[in-house]
């Protein structure tokens, strides 16, 4: 049996406090004075920690007192340390409150990343220890694992029966895009659904597993089929074929040249897209605000966008 007990730290916080009090401060009766303490106490502390360690935290030149290279070390050991212990206390104070460790949030491919990226930072300036879980999902993958209790909350092209839905992005554009040098765009005049169907149609596959892999566009003879929205982006940039995608989504690609919308009669739809709560009565603060991050995020996406229940 190993009778091995945990090493009991020799020094207190406290003691490292006055340590880093006196360098910050300039001096022990500026550190007295911001820790709200006596001079006698803030030098005894120090000096305590001098003697246990076996070290020289200071060394006198001239008439100011500087670290020795053992003290700059301990300097910013400690200062390390007393930031971990808030940050500590922190996470103990949210997790007192019912901060979620881990958020779970499925978000439909149609959401813009950039978007959504800024989103997510935001929350993790209020809440860094949380973890967020994301799921990319196409068309019914959301809504399966929303109703699979995998996900607390979702970004979905519609809310599903038995749940909650609030629109957050309304209205937003989906537009047939190609390359700039692809046939399509050298077709005189407007296009018409004849013209796609001599071209490959790129799509990206529902992400559920009862999926239908039949196209919701146009039916077309030839077609790629690819998992995920980053490959659809980059192929259909590369001249392989056209595709419907959100316009906020590759607003970057637009903006570059690389992708352009083509003029097809009746081709822009829109599509609104709502924020839905696994459990509408039984939110978490932390998925209270993140929603209300994204709330706040698509606002300026959405000038025109109604007011949101809280």
């Amino acid at each position: 049996m190993d009778n091995k007990q945990t090493a009991i730290p020799h020094i207190s916080l406290e003691q490292w406090r006055s340590l880093v009090a006196v360098v910050d401060e300039g001096g022990y009766a500026r550190a007295a004075e911001a820790l709200h303490k006596s001079q006698s106490s803030i030098t005894y502390a120090v000096q305590r920690l001098e003697h246990v360690l076996e070290v020289k935290v200071f060394t006198i030149q001239g008439r100011r007192a500087v670290l020795t290279p053992v003290g700059q070390m301990l300097y910013q050991r400690a200062c390390q340390l007393l930031e971990d212990s808030l940050a500590m206390e922190r996470a103990a104070g949210r997790a007192s409150a019912g901060w979620e460790s881990e958020i779970a949030i499925a978000v439909e491919v149609l959401f813009p990343t950039w978007l959504l990226l800024e989103c997510l930072d935001a929350f993790g300036e209020v809440s860094p220890q949380t973890r967020i879980n994301l799921y990319e999902t196409v068309l019914d993958g959301g809504t399966e694992l929303l109703q699979q209790g995998k996900v607390d909350l979702a970004i979905l092209p519609k809310a599903p029966p038995g749940y909650h839905g609030e629109v957050l992005q309304p209205g937003a554009r989906i537009i047939p895009v190609a390359h700039p040098d692809h046939p399509l765009h050298q077709v005189e005049g407007e296009l018409s659904l004849r013209d796609l169907r001599k071209h490959r149609h790129i799509v990206v596959r529902d992400t559920s597993a009862r999926r239908d892999d039949r196209t919701r566009t146009v039916d077309v003879a030839r077609r790629w089929t690819v998992t995920n929205m980053a490959t659809l982006i980059g192929a259909v940039s590369r001249g392989y074929g056209f595709a419907w995608m959100a316009a906020d989504k590759i607003r970057h690609e637009l903006e570059a040249g690389v992708l352009k919308p083509l003029p097809l009669s009746g081709g822009e739809r829109l599509a609104d897209l709502y924020l839905v709560f696994a459990d509408a009565e039984a939110v978490g603060p932390g998925v209270r605000r993140l929603a209300e991050i994204l709330r706040d995020k698509v606002k300026p996406v959405c000038p025109s966008r109604p007011s949101l229940p809280s």
